[in-house]
């Protein structure tokens, strides 16, 4: 009878093999990795190839429906004109969305500080949410005389209440069995707040924030829409007015796609800004296995 000794085993037999359920898991994170960016591309690929074959296959006059290529050529050719005034709508939105940040934070502290600041002036937040900024933006362009305080109050106006509303709703979804802690432990109201409540509110207030990127880019272009004013300082949504009034429809697309990439990189920046600042403590970015 042969006796093996265990100290002498192959090493081979403490190693345990993947089984086939664990290896279909990997596989399917890998795919997932892959068509996270594969598919997306596919899709434009497809859509671009599709928009072509119909203008071809109708011959569509390019004043018209002008094909991709056309589109490209002329975001090339225009690229000066459209680049300047994609920096101006641009510097819009980003000053809208700071003030929106400064004041829409500042606005929901005092809130959760005095119930009744917030059941005197929340009610007015959300009747200037509801209002259609198309309504609002002609009255501050005869009230306020400096075209770029009236595009930056009209883009502020569209992203200060995402913000007001997540940055409150976080402040006051702090748990309360550590509110009661705090309070046993003899916390002031700032420690509490700074502590406790900025923590808590993080992830709503940043949920807020995406939101409100996208919005102060969209009240930056409809207030140039309604002021409608050219020349030196002028953003793109008055480059597309302007190329339909004389029927320059590849310029038009030009600049709308310019609208749509400057949205999507915005969106993509404060999305990793989020992941960032929660990758490591807040359930919504840590990545667990499946």
């Amino acid at each position: 009878m042969t006796v093996i000794d265990p100290e002498n085993a192959p090493l081979t037999a403490d190693i345990p093999e993947i089984d086939e359920d664990e290896r279909a898991r990997l596989k399917a994170r890998q795919l997932e990795k892959i068509g996270k960016w594969i598919l997306p591309a596919v899709v434009m690929a497809l859509m671009i190839f599709g928009w072509d074959r119909i203008v071809v296959w109708n011959e569509i006059p390019h004043y018209i429906l002008p094909g991709p290529g056309r589109v490209l050529s002329t975001l090339i050719a225009d690229w000066a004109m459209l680049f300047d005034a994609l920096l101006v709508t641009l510097q819009i939105t980003l000053l809208a969305l700071a003030v929106a940040v400064i004041g829409g934070v500042g606005l929901a502290v005092l809130f959760t500080q005095s119930r009744l600041a917030e059941m005197s002036f929340y009610p007015y937040a959300v009747i200037l949410q509801v209002t259609p900024i198309v309504s609002i933006a002609p009255l501050i362009f005869i009230y306020v005389d400096s075209r770029l305080a009236g595009l930056l109050i009209c883009a502020w106006l569209v992203a200060f209440f995402p913000i007001l509303s997540n940055t409150t709703l976080g402040l006051n979804s702090a748990d309360h069995n550590l509110r009661d802690l705090f309070r046993i432990y003899g916390a002031t109201r700032w420690q509490r707040l700074r502590f406790l409540q900025l923590p808590s509110a993080l992830p709503y207030f940043l949920g807020g924030l995406r939101i409100a990127g996208g919005l102060s880019l969209i009240g930056a272009v409809v207030a140039e829409y309604v002021a409608g004013t050219g020349g030196i300082g002028s953003g793109l949504a008055f480059r597309i007015l302007e190329a339909g009034y004389r029927l320059n429809i590849p310029r038009m697309f030009a600049a709308l796609i310019l609208i749509a990439v400057t949205g999507v990189v915005i969106f993509a920046g404060l999305s990793f800004l989020s992941h960032m600042l929660l990758r490591k403590w807040h359930e919504s970015a840590i990545k667990r296995e499946g």
